[in-house]
């Protein structure tokens, strides 16, 4: 069934109304007419499945049938961190990454990232970015979209690292220390744990970069002994995460 998020105040009691880029898509791209049926989400704390009972221009009123259980979200909230990939990489990433769980993303520039970090260009990309996560939590069947924040400069990337109850950088040098093992001693105490993991660009962090993330509370940890893309890292990095905490079962 198809699913739409739509913003708080367009959720009533007993019906909710669907405007814009979705009303366009459910009527003119999947055809929908009266009495067809879809998902409603607010994104916070509101589900439903509704039926349609009118179609306007620019809009459609659906009503309420049953609210629906807030079930499809990870218990481990895993931001990725994501070095400005080249190309569209970064849409990859977001795209799958919100499809297998992810709860955010923080771009960042770093010293060896390749693409050129235009201001002038960040409003539009940004618009794209959250589009691009918007539909993938709806393809995905996910209760919440994933906030896509602005590009940050590597010294401010570094001060939201204390925001996280962990911090995780991928680092190919790293030999010790893996997802399982990190899992099991730090996501123990928290009902809730707010996890980052942190991926490199494509020629990978300075030694002095990895650092100056262990001093602000990273622990760096290995992916494997093969070297992967940098949009590769970060799928497998999440997918690692929420397997050993028990998200990707039954």
């Amino acid at each position: 069934m198809q699913r739409y998020f739509i913003p708080k105040e367009q959720f009533n009691d007993d019906s909710v109304t669907i405007t814009g880029d979705d009303a366009h898509h459910l009527v003119r791209v999947m055809r929908a007419e009266i009495d067809d049926e879809c998902i409603c989400s607010n994104g916070e704390d509101r589900e439903a499945r509704v039926r349609i009972v009118a179609i306007d221009k620019g809009s459609v009123t659906a009503n309420i049938v049953e609210m629906l259980p807030l079930a499809a979200e990870a218990q481990v909230k895993v931001w990725i961190a994501q070095s400005l990939p080249k190309g569209d990489k970064m849409e990859l990433v977001i795209q799958k990454g919100t499809e297998i769980g992810a709860a955010g993303f923080i771009p960042f520039v770093s010293d060896r990232t390749v693409v050129q970090y235009d201001a002038k260009k960040e409003a539009k990309r940004g618009e794209r970015w959250n589009k691009i996560a918007k539909e993938a939590a709806e393809q995905a069947h996910r209760n919440r979209v994933p906030n896509v924040e602005s590009v940050q400069s590597w010294k401010n990337f570094l001060n939201k690292i204390t925001d996280f109850d962990a911090a995780w950088i991928c680092y190919e040098r790293e030999a010790g220390l893996s997802f399982r093992q990190l899992v099991q001693k730090s996501l123990t105490s928290s009902e809730q744990p707010k996890v980052l993991l942190v991926i490199g660009p494509e020629g990978g962090f300075t030694e002095d970069e990895i650092t100056e993330a262990e001093q602000r509370g990273c622990v760096s940890v290995s992916l494997g002994k093969r070297i992967l893309r940098t949009e590769t890292a970060a799928m497998v990095g999440l997918s690692c995460i929420l397997y050993e905490s028990g998200e990707m079962g039954v």
